[in-house]
């Protein structure tokens, strides 16, 4: 953030206020920042951010959210080097998760475009250009805001869902991990893990409560060695009903040990 300040001497009285509040704030500026830092009301707060926008100091990414512009990017239509720093302020209680989580994790080579955020909030939009950066948002409960870990991107603290709750979230819905193909092969190069913990994929599933996980998991891990206690965990916990093995493909063929229906001529499972 220092990048972002001019020398003190340098600057108009007017403006040295500006440079308290990013020194004060994280790598993202909200209106409660400028308050804190300034000791004003949230009124002039919001006036100040406004008019400090307007001269072309800060970008708005949200409502009352903003990011300093560097000098030398004022022109530019992207501020951010690290737009995971924009989450925490736009879309909290949230995580980075999905595939985005999985390139985190390193169970992909894989690169995606869009970030992918689980989040608790009410969202309008399910795709979002901020900044220049192209969140794609998933709506979940309250209950089911678990297994996440923090990371620190610059001073900001942005939550990630830990490599067993990617695991999970990915079989719960593989459109979040880019399709099932990709989804088992992340499920593969988990596996392999020293901190592979079955337990927890199991856990972590009860506590989601969607049957189809089990389905889904048991099934692509059979084929693997050393997966029998991982595989009776799915079979004990499998419910009733038959489900897709990805809800976006056409799946004719029943499995019937796993009760789940997968694509023609499936060489995913075991």
């Amino acid at each position: 953030m220092d990048n972002n300040i001019i020398p003190r001497k340098s600057i108009p009285r007017g403006r040295r206020k500006l440079v308290t509040v990013i020194r004060a704030a994280d790598d993202v500026i909200q209106t409660d920042d400028v308050v804190s830092a300034l000791q004003v009301g949230r009124s002039d707060a919001a006036k100040l951010l406004s008019r400090w926008a307007s001269q072309g100091w800060l970008r708005r990414v949200g409502s009352g959210t903003y990011v300093a512009v560097q000098l030398d990017s004022l022109e530019s239509e992207r501020i951010l080097d690290d737009p995971w720093i924009l989450v925490p302020a736009l879309y909290a209680p949230a995580y980075i998760g999905g595939w985005t989580a999985a390139e985190h994790w390193d169970l992909t080579e894989q690169l995606f475009r869009q970030i992918l955020v689980v989040t608790t909030k009410i969202v309008r939009k399910k795709c979002e250009m901020r900044d220049g950066a192209q969140f794609m948002v998933r709506h979940i409960q309250e209950r089911k805001f678990f297994g996440t870990k923090p990371v620190w991107r610059g001073r900001s603290k942005v939550l990630v869902s830990d490599v067993h709750r990617t695991i999970i979230d990915m079989l719960d819905e593989p459109s979040i991990g880019g399709g099932i193909q990709h989804v088992a092969d992340c499920l593969a190069v988990y596996l392999k893990r020293p901190d592979r913990n079955d337990e927890i994929l199991i856990d972590y599933a009860k506590e989601l409560a969607n049957g189809a996980v089990f389905k889904r998991l048991g099934f692509l891990v059979e084929k693997y060695p050393n997966t029998e206690v991982l595989t009776e965990g799915c079979l004990k916990h499998m419910t009733k009903g038959n489900a897709k093995l990805d809800p976006a493909l056409k799946c004719p063929r029943l499995v019937s040990k796993w009760r789940l229906r997968v694509p023609p001529n499936c060489t995913m499972g075991g």
